[in-house]
C-alpha cells in the first residue's frame, strides 16, 4: 500500500511538522566544489533521452536493432565427445550504419589456454596443490576451444568466397567484400568443431557432459559461433568473454538439426519438426494426452529409461529437427537415459497449451519427478502475471551436471538428490530445485525475451529475475522459508556492510568479490523495498509490467529500466537508484532523544494528552522511508510511515512529533527489519524506569 494512505489511516492523532532550522544538511556534501550533493538530485550518469530511446524510458520512435538467423546442422559423437557443425548464419543490418566487418563471439575459447585471456591472465597456482585441483587443472589446460575449418561468404547469388578472418580470444572477426548497407543482408558461412569438457574441465560452467549410471549425458550451450550485438549505445559489443559476465545476443530464427546416436533423446530450443521419425507411436500418444492438463504424463518411465522401449526400430543415427522463431540464443541436451514428463500449461481455457517437460537422469528420481514441472507452471503464473504471458510454445527443464543455466525455452538445473536420502534431506533438495527451476526458466522473460546486456549489467537479468523468482516462491508455497528468499531485506544486510562491495552498477566482470549478492539478492531485495515500502505493490507492479512490455525482445539499458519505474509510478526515485545501485552505502537508521511532553502545556490538550517528540539519526549513507513503531504503556501498539521526503532538507536527521491519548512506553525503528537496516541496536527506545537515572 502506498504510504500516503498508510499514514491516513495509522495517524490516530494530528503531527505538525515545523518548519526545519539551520544549513543544509548533505550525507555526503562536496566541501570544496561546493555542488549540489543532494540525494534527491537529478542523476546525471544517465545518456540524454534522444529519438532512439526516449525520456520515459521506452524505445524512442527511431529505435531499431538487428536481426540474425541461423540454420545449423550439428553431430554429436559420443566417442570422441566432439561437437561437429556447419551454420549459414544471415546477418540483417537495421542500423543506420554501412558495416565493413561483423564480430562473432566464441565462447567455447574460454577453455583455450592458448587465447583465452581468462586463462592467460589467471593467477599463479597456489605453493600447496592437491591432486584433484590439478587433475582439473590439466584437464582445462587440455581444452582447446573451437577448431574453426572454414568462413565463407556467400553473395546473393549463391558464389561462395573464402572470408577474411581475425580469431581475437573469445572474438572473431569478419571482414566483408563490400560494406554491408542500412537494409542489407550478408549470409557467412562457418565450420566448426570441439570437444564438450567434462564439468571440471570448462571454466565457463554452462555446456558440459556427465557420465552417468545410463551412460553419458551432454548439454550444449554456447556452442557454436554467435553474431555479436551492434546497437546504438555501444556499437559493436565485442568483450572478451571471462565466464562472469554473460551474453549479448541478437534476436532471429533457427532451423536446427542435430544427429545423435540412435539410442538418445533430445531436448532443446524450438519446437520439434519430425516427432514421427524420432518419437514413438507411444510416445506420440503420451505427448498429446500430457498438454491437456497440469498433470503430468510420463514420455518415458523410469523403467523405460535406456531401453529400446524408447526408440523407433532401427540402429542408425537420429537426426532431430528443430525451428525456433524470435529468440536470442538456442540450446540442446541429449542422453539416452532421460526419464521424461510432460504437461501443458494455459492463461485461459481456450488459449493454447504450453507445453511443459522435464527430462532428468534416475539419479534425480525422489525429486525431480514430483516438482520439476510443477515448478515451471509456477513460473508461468506469476512471471506472467508480473510482466507479460510467456509468448513461446514451450519451457523444458533438464537435469543434469550444470547447475543452473538459461536458454530460450529451456534450462539446465542442478538439485540432485543423495543416494538413500532421508526425509529431511529430499524436503531440502525439494526446495533447491524448485529454486533454481523457476529462477533458470524464469530467465525466459529476463534477459530471453527483455534482452539487457548481460556482459555489462547482471543485475539487469538476474537481479530483476531473482526479484521475481521470491515471489513465484511465496506463491508456490506460503510456508516457503524465507531464509531462501532472494528478495527478504535481512538477507542483504551482511553484504551491505562489506566495506569492499562495489555498487551494483559496476560492469560484470569487474565484481572482484560477491558476485552473488551483488548481482542477484541486492538488486532483489531493493526492488522488492521499493515495491513493498516506497511505492506499493499496486503502483509499483503497474509500473513494472509496462516496462517489461514496452521492451519485449528489444535491448534495454539501465537507465530505461530507472526512468520508466519513475515515469510508470509517479515517483522521483532518483535518491533509490543513485543509492541502492550507484552506490555501495548502507542504510543505519537510528534513535536519537525522545521526548513527551503535556499537550496541555501546549494548550493542545483537545489534540491528546501527549505530545511525543521523537528524533531519528540517519547514520549510514542511504535515505530510506522511516517506519516507526509505538508501543504505549497498557501494551498497544501504532505504526507510523515516514515517506523518504523526510530527508530532503536534513539527510542526516529528522524530528518527529505526534500527539497521542496514550503514554509511549517504547519507540521502535523499522520493526518487521524490512529496510535492510545493518545496525538494529540503535533502533529502539525505552522509558527509563521510575527513579532510572536517563
Amino acid at each position: 500500500m502506498p504510504v500516503s494512505s498508510v499514514c491516513r489511516r495509522t495517524l490516530t492523532a494530528v503531527v505538525l511538522a515545523a518548519a526545519p532550522l539551520g544549513a543544509q544538511q548533505w550525507l555526503h556534501p562536496d566541501t570544496v566544489g561546493r555542488t549540489n550533493q543532494s540525494m534527491f538530485r537529478v542523476l546525471d550518469q544517465w545518456p540524454a533521452p534522444n529519438e532512439t530511446r526516449a525520456a520515459n524510458g521506452k524505445p524512442g520512435p527511431k529505435y531499431w536493432q538487428q536481426r540474425v538467423d541461423y540454420a545449423i546442422r550439428v553431430a554429436l559423437d559420443t566417442t570422441a565427445h566432439t561437437v561437429t557443425g556447419s551454420e549459414r548464419v544471415t546477418y540483417h543490418n537495421n542500423a543506420p550504419d554501412a558495416l565493413g566487418y561483423l564480430w562473432f563471439q566464441l565462447d567455447q575459447n574460454i577453455d583455450n589456454p592458448d587465447v583465452s585471456e581468462a586463462m592467460i591472465g589467471a593467477p599463479a597456482l597456489p605453493k600447496n596443490i592437491s591432486a584433484r585441483q590439478l587433475e582439473f587443472i590439466s584437464a582445462r589446460l587440455d581444452t582447446k576451444g573451437y577448431t574453426i575449418s572454414r568462413v565463407q561468404l556467400v553473395s546473393k547469388s549463391g558464389q561462395k568466397t573464402t572470408a577474411q578472418y581475425v580469431l581475437q580470444g573469445t572474438q572473431m572477426k569478419v571482414q566483408l567484400s563490400t560494406p554491408l548497407a542500412t537494409g542489407g543482408t550478408q549470409d557467412v558461412e562457418i565450420d566448426w568443431s570441439y570437444v564438450m569438457p567434462e564439468s571440471f574441465a570448462s571454466r565457463n560452467g554452462r555446456g558440459a557432459r556427465e557420465k552417468l549410471t545410463d551412460g553419458w549425458e551432454y548439454l550444449a550451450a554456447q556452442w557454436f559461433p554467435r553474431a555479436a550485438v551492434y546497437d546504438d549505445v555501444n556499437g559493436w559489443q565485442n568483450d572478451q568473454f571471462y565466464g562472469q559476465g554473460e551474453f549479448y545476443l541478437n534476436f532471429g530464427n533457427y532451423d536446427v538439426s542435430i544427429t545423435v546416436p540412435h539410442n538418445h533423446i533430445v531436448q532443446s530450443t524450438g519446437v520439434l519438426q519430425n516427432p514421427a521419425d524420432v518419437l514413438t507411436p507411444t510416445q506420440r500418444e503420451r505427448l498429446a494426452k500430457a498438454f491437456t492438463s497440469e498433470s503430468q504424463v510420463f514420455i518415458i518411465t523410469k523403467d523405460e529409461a535406456n531401453t529400446p522401449v524408447t526408440r523407433p526400430a532401427g540402429t542408425q543415427p537420429f537426426t532431430w529437427r528443430f525451428k525456433a522463431e524470435n529468440v536470442r540464443d538456442f540450446s540442446w541436451a541429449s542422453s539416452a537415459g532421460f526419464i521424461w514428463d510432460a504437461a501443458g500449461f494455459r492463461y485461459t481455457p481456450t488459449s493454447k497449451p504450453i507445453e511443459m517437460h522435464s527430462l532428468y537422469p534416475r539419479e534425480a528420481l525422489g525429486v525431480w519427478d514430483s516438482l520439476s514441472t510443477r515448478a515451471i507452471a509456477q513460473t508461468m503464473r506469476t512471471y506472467g502475471r508480473m510482466a507479460f504471458e510467456y509468448p513461446y510454445p514451450k519451457a523444458s527443464n533438464i537435469h543434469g551436471i550444470v547447475g543452473g543455466m538459461e536458454y530460450p525455452m529451456i534450462a539446465f538445473c542442478g538439485a540432485r538428490p543423495p543416494a538413500n536420502a532421508n526425509a529431511t534431506v529430499l524436503k531440502n533438495v525439494g526446495y533447491s530445485l524448485v529454486s533454481v527451476t523457476i529462477h533458470e526458466v524464469g530467465h525466459n522473460w529476463f534477459p530471453m525475451i527483455v534482452a539487457s546486456d548481460e556482459r555489462k549489467w547482471t543485475w539487469m537479468d538476474e537481479g530483476i529475475n531473482s526479484f521475481l523468482e521470491g515471489l513465484a516462491e511465496m506463491e508456490f508455497d506460503a510456508a516457503w522459508p524465507k531464509a531462501r528468499l532472494p528478495l527478504v531485506a535481512n538477507n542483504i544486510v551482511f553484504y551491505m556492510k562489506n566495506p569492499d562491495q562495489v555498487p551494483l552498477m559496476t560492469e560484470s566482470d569487474l565484481i572482484h568479490r560477491g558476485f552473488g549478492p551483488n548481482g542477484y539478492t541486492k538488486p532483489a531485495s531493493g526492488l522488492y523495498i521499493l515495491r513493498e515500502q516506497v511505492l506499493g505493490p499496486a503502483n509499483f507492479d503497474q509500473a513494472f509490467r509496462e516496462y517489461s512490455q514496452a521492451w519485449m525482445f528489444k535491448h534495454p539499458q539501465p537507465a530505461d529500466f530507472f526512468r520508466s519505474l519513475m515515469q510508470a509510478s509517479g515517483d522521483n526515485l532518483n535518491w533509490f537508484w543513485r543509492g541502492w545501485f550507484y552506490s555501495t552505502h548502507a542504510n543505519d537508521q537510528g534513535l536519537g532523544p525522545v521526548e513527551t511532553q503535556s499537550a496541555d502545556s501546549m494548550g493542545m490538550s483537545a489534540r491528546g494528552r501527549f505530545y511525543n517528540r521523537v528524533t531519528i539519526e540517519n547514520k549510514g549513507g542511504l535515505v530510506m522511508p522511516s517506519i516507526v513503531e509505538f508501543t504505549y504503556t497498557d501494551g498497544t501498539k501504532e505504526r507510523v510511515r515516514l515517506p523518504v521526503s523526510i530527508w530532503r532538507l536534513n539527510e542526516k536527521k529528522f524530528e518527529y512529533g505526534r500527539f497521542s491519548q496514550k503514554e509511549v512506553a517504547s519507540v521502535e525503528l523499522d520493526p518487521d527489519n524490512v529496510l535492510a537496516d545493518i545496525n538494529r541496536d540503535n533502533n529502539k527506545w525505552s522509558k527509563p524506569a521510575a527513579g532510572a537515572i536517563p
